[in-house]
């Protein structure tokens, strides 16, 4: 029997080697490979930082374009009203201020006239009557002069436009002229605020003109 135990312990003991082999390489391995795992995610690059914001130079031209202007804040307000300022330089500038001069032209001509029909039947003054309708003349033809700016500013031309931007300031200027001649103290607070709405814009308008006439 100690003949075969001494052949056989041998044989066991590669055996038992052999079998533990692969456990204890496997347990060596482990560790690596987790470690490699985990040193890939430490070395992962952060997300990239949102972009910075783009500071708006349209809104920046508005702003100084307006503090060359008498009335700031309706300069500003009348060209950020048009869309197309986002990307309008100082000459386009000009020519969206002309135009919201001309729309509150033509809203006071359409006002008064609508106002003189409206009375028509009722009994009112005739010479009111009469003024109103010449009033809604005037601001009619205050909206031309400044479509005819406008034209002229299309074609750098403006001195002209600067022209046509004060006559059409003096229109309802005419028509205030002759309620204090015909009418005196009759002259109505709502068309002495449109008055004042279009000189405003108008001025407003020629401001920036003058900006253009300089360079």
């Amino acid at each position: 029997m100690a003949p075969t135990m001494a052949i056989t312990t041998p044989t066991l003991v590669l055996l038992v080697v052999f079998l533990l082999a692969p456990s204890t390489l496997g347990s060596r391995s482990g560790p690596s490979s987790h470690h490699g795992h985990g040193s890939h995610a430490k070395h992962s690059p952060p997300p990239p930082p949102p972009p910075a914001p783009v500071a708006p130079m349209a809104a920046a031209l508005v702003r100084t374009t307006c503090n060359s202007t008498a009335y700031y804040d309706l300069c500003v307000s009348s060209l950020a009203a048009d869309p197309s300022s986002a990307t309008a330089d100082v000459r386009g500038l000009s020519a969206i201020a002309v135009s919201a001069a001309a729309s509150n032209a033509s809203a006071s001509a359409a006002a008064l006239g609508a106002n003189v029909t409206a009375q028509g039947g009722a009994a009112v003054d005739g010479t009111v009557q009469a003024l109103l309708r010449t009033c809604a003349v005037k601001y009619g033809e205050a909206r031309d002069a400044l479509a005819a700016a406008r034209a002229s500013i299309a074609q750098q031309d403006y001195d002209y436009a600067a022209v046509h931007v004060s006559a059409a300031a003096e229109y309802p200027q005419v028509c205030k002229t002759l309620f204090r001649r015909q009418r005196p103290g009759a002259y109505p607070a709502e068309l002495a605020a449109r008055e004042e709405a279009l000189n405003q814009l108008c001025s407003v308008a020629l401001d920036i003109i003058s900006l253009l006439s300089s360079t």
